[in-house]
């Protein structure tokens, strides 16, 4: 068994590192940490998000299926945000029993979802 202590980083793939700069700073709002030719870390929250393409490293690209959820305050109210700004979403916003969510893509594909637990401090 092993002491996990916190999530340090993800990591999304891109083939176009302009594009998929302007997207995360400019649409989405998160802070640039690090800036590359190849590869770029954004602050999300408490976690880095690593974007990297992966042609630098001689490898087949693969957009993330698995995504990330970036818990926001108000779901409905970052939805129009990002509407506004020409983010298009998979559907109707979902609630289930325990959150509320909304799904999108980052232009390379990789799932991202608004969502907000009912018990969220």
């Amino acid at each position: 068994m092993i002491e996990v202590e916190h999530v340090d980083f993800l990591s999304f793939l891109t083939r176009d590192i302009p594009r998929a700069k302007h997207f995360y700073s400019e649409i989405l709002g998160l802070e640039l940490e690090s800036d590359g030719d190849d590869d770029m870390e954004f602050r999300a929250g408490q976690v880095t998000l690593d974007i990297f393409n992966p042609a630098s490293q001689g490898q087949p690209f693969a957009p993330s299926l698995g995504g990330m959820a970036l818990r926001v305050p108000d779901v409905d109210a970052a939805r129009a945000a990002l509407e506004a700004k020409g983010v298009e979403f998979d559907g109707e916003t979902r609630e289930t029993s325990v959150c509320r969510m909304a799904f999108f893509h980052d232009p390379d594909g990789n799932l991202l979802m608004l969502h907000r637990r009912f018990d969220a401090e």
